[in-house]
This record gives structure tokens, C-alpha cells and sequence, in this order.
């Protein structure tokens, strides 16, 4: 039994099963993108761009913190999308020393393979990692009702 300053060995057993499967679909994601000419940091922003909610504004400022990167890092990350054609930057509406970053028809086309390839590999290990992460929580709420 698991005790507030501990884990239960089930729990430990839990845990790590839910972080391999994890591991293993982010290996999945950055072999994939080097298959497709990226990097799995340029993948994720591409993406990031893509998934932004409405009415959220495509600016470096908040795909680093999406992305839980340094601004810098977002930066580097533009910089090497850009130059490979995928995104583009511009000025923002309102205000023209904002700038916007948005995906290029290549960098969309890019992107769509890439999500493709995922959902595919979700729809395949996704129940194995939904199974993991329902044991880690049984196993969280047995400790915690003990």
C-alpha cells in the first residue's frame, strides 16, 4: 500500500508502463518527422501554429509557451521553417510590429502527411495508452481511499 511518502510497487509498475507508452509514441512522432525532412520540435510547432485555438493569435510569444520553449528556441525554430518554406511571417492586423507566423501550402502539406501518419499510429497504440493511463489513475485512487 502506498503511503504519502511513497508509492505502492503496483503503482511504480503503473507508472512506468503509462511513461513507456508514452515514450513510445513520442519516438514514434520524432522518427516520423525525420522521415518527412523535419524535426520533431519543428513538427510540434508546425502543428502548434495549426491547432491554435480561435481568436488566439499566431505570435512567437505563444507558440513558445505551447510549445514550453524559450523564445529564443521558438525563434531558432521559425527561422529554419522559413527558410525551408513551411511558414511564413508577417505583420499582424492591428498592429504591424507584431508579428504572425502562419504555414506556408508546403508547410500545411507537410504538416497534414505528418498528422495523418499520427492519428494512424493513435488509432493503433492509442487503447494501449488509454489502458496505462486508467491503471495509473485505479491505481492513484486505491491509494488515495486507503
Amino acid at each position: 500500500m502506498a503511503t504519502a511518502t511513497d508509492l505502492s510497487p503496483d503503482e511504480y509498475l503503473e507508472l512506468a508502463e503509462f511513461r513507456r507508452q508514452i515514450r513510445s509514441f513520442l519516438h514514434f512522432s520524432e522518427t516520423t518527422a525525420k522521415e518527412y525532412g523535419i524535426e520533431a520540435g519543428q513538427h510540434q510547432l508546425l502543428l502548434a501554429v495549426r491547432g491554435l485555438p480561435p481568436g488566439v493569435n499566431p505570435t512567437i510569444r505563444e507558440l513558445a509557451g505551447r510549445l514550453f520553449i524559450q523564445h529564443h528556441s521558438a525563434v531558432e525554430l521559425i527561422n529554419r521553417l522559413e527558410k525551408s518554406g513551411a511558414i511564413a511571417r508577417h505583420a499582424a492586423v492591428e498592429d504591424k510590429r507584431e508579428v504572425w507566423i502562419r504555414l506556408t501550402p508546403a508547410g500545411r502539406a507537410t504538416l497534414r502527411k505528418l498528422a495523418l501518419a499520427h492519428r494512424a499510429e493513435l488509432e493503433r497504440s492509442g487503447p494501449e495508452l488509454a489502458r496505462a493511463l486508467q491503471s495509473v489513475l485505479r491505481e492513484a485512487r486505491r491509494a488515495k481511499a486507503s
